[in-house]
């Protein structure tokens, strides 16, 4: 069989990673043998023993420095050599060790034995088993998957087999050193098809196991951003994966999740909650952050100004973040002293603005900011610097429909109305004026109590009105006394 022939045959066997197909691919490979007759029975020796294959105890009867081995009875009638460089810790004599049986040196009668779990470095079609760890180096990669070379061995693994996780570019492997189990052996065709997934999955359960021993609320863990997701991240703390929700990952409220971390960051996170039965378990990295509401009465009272960025906008105002994971709310009535008819037309994300404090309720956590009040009221001196029949410039800010408002200076408005905009009789005010142009007008009313401002263009050319005439009011006439009168009447000449 032909290297392309049997990576294409490969690839369609062993493409699913499900347990079927895995039970599938080792009958395949057992070609008829159970697993009993496997591993509990073998060709007789000349002794007439059965060989023994598969994982067995064995107790350590001596040590061989010189050799690098360590001598193992077995089970009282056989005994087996392993490597000692297979431990990270050598044995003492007499400890008790889990070995798997490699194979039986007929030469030195004696069993070849390596430590459970332990990769064989190399590897032959003789001794080569299905189930058996193996270490090679993985050299080149096809449609279907990777492929190996252990010892003097060439290997298929498919890409399903390569890792837990997916990868969508499964090169990053080349050139690795691999431990991987062994799947299927054809002796006869010289195929040989590896799981580099098996070994993962057997260590992740091994240290799960350990983990859930060890593991507590309220401990700190570190751990690996295995996915990210819009309402969270998994970590894998050691063996197992736990979720960090969205609102666990920061202070900052509304962030996404990819903004936060990445696949492959290393995080320390703190168990919040783990259910043993269902093996559910709850992580926060905020909470292992400083609580930037701690201390916030110190640090912005009332009257105190800031310096933040707008972080969202909504009909009623907008959020500012003062600091990471510290908002305050700046209403839309506190951000200029003219009226805002809409706040994203006065502001925008990530605007950095300067504002006070005006209001504070570090138990609620609540803050609220103004920009308005941020700088002096201008109508308290609209009266000193603006008078009637003054002709100014000003911006047209907006239009209406029964006129147009015009900005004086920041926070000091007077509207147009649409009678005032031109000699002639106009349907919209945009026949006249656009938003944003800059425009001379004549102050025909002014009332700073009522911030109010009246203004006119089709008056700018028109003659200042004259101020109205004093009326003259003339001392009111003293009333004379009626002279008496000689003779008639009052004479008494009728009496």
């Amino acid at each position: 069989m032909t290297q392309d022939s049997f990576s294409d045959q490969s690839k369609e066997k062993f493409r699913s990673n499900s347990d079927a197909d895995l039970e599938k691919q080792i009958e395949d490979a057992m070609g008829g043998v159970s697993m009993d007759q496997l591993i509990g029975t073998a060709p007789a020796d000349d002794e007439g023993r059965q060989q023994i294959k598969g994982d067995h105890s064995g107790v350590v009867h001596s040590i061989n420095h010189d050799r690098g081995e360590l001598l193992v009875e077995l089970d009282g009638k056989n005994q087996g050599v392993a490597p000692i460089d297979q431990f990270e810790t050598i044995p003492e004599v007499g400890q008790t060790v889990e070995f798997t049986v490699s194979h039986f040196d007929e030469q030195e009668g004696i069993y070849k034995l390596l430590k459970k779990g332990a990769a064989v470095k190399g590897g032959d079609w003789e001794t080569i088993r299905t189930g058996q760890i193996l270490e090679g180096m993985i050299t080149a990669m096809n449609k279907g998957g990777l492929e190996m070379q252990i010892g003097t061995m060439k290997a298929f693994m498919p890409m399903g087999q390569v890792d837990v996780q997916f990868h969508k570019d499964i090169s990053i492997f080349l050139g690795q050193k691999a431990k991987v189990v062994v799947q299927k052996v054809d002796r006869r065709g010289k195929n040989l098809i590896v799981s580099r997934r098996a070994i993962i999955e057997q260590e992740r359960q091994e240290s799960k196991a350990k983990l859930f021993e060890e593991l507590a609320e309220g401990q700190t863990r570190r751990g690996t951003v295995r996915s990210v997701m819009d309402y969270g991240a998994f970590i894998d703390i050691g063996g197992a994966d736990g979720l960090v929700h969205v609102s666990e990952l920061s202070h900052r409220r509304g962030v996404k999740a990819s903004d936060m971390i990445q696949v492959g960051d290393l995080v320390d996170v703190k168990i919040v909650k783990f259910d043993r039965e269902t093996g559910k378990i709850s992580l926060s990295l905020k909470q292992l952050m400083a609580d930037p509401w701690t201390g916030v009465e110190m640090k912005y009272s009332v009257g105190t100004p800031v310096t933040g960025r707008v972080a969202r906008i909504e009909k009623f105002g907008a959020f500012i973040e003062l600091e990471e994971g510290l908002e305050g709310l700046l209403p839309v009535s506190e951000i200029s002293w003219q009226r805002v008819a809409s706040v994203g037309e006065v502001l925008k994300e990530n605007d950095i603005l300067k504002l006070a404090v005006i209001a504070l309720d570090p138990i609620a956590r609540k803050l609220t900011l103004s920009l308005k009040q941020s700088g002096p009221d201008p109508w308290k001196t609209a009266a000193e610097k603006y008078h009637q029949s003054d002709i100014v410039t000003g911006t047209v800010t907006r239009l209406v429909d029964f006129g147009a408002f015009v900005e004086l200076e920041p926070g000091l408005e007077g509207l147009i109305h649409i009678s005032e905009l031109a000699d002639r009789r106009i349907r919209m005010s945009s026949e006249v004026v656009k938003a944003g142009q800059s425009t001379e007008v004549r102050i025909i009313e002014i009332d700073p109590e009522k911030r109010r401002i009246s203004l006119s263009i089709k008056q700018v050319h028109a003659p200042a009105p004259l101020p109205e005439p004093v009326a003259v009011v003339e001392a009111p006439k003293k009333n004379k006394k009626p002279k008496q009168l000689r003779g008639g009447l009052e004479s008494g000449w009728f009496k």
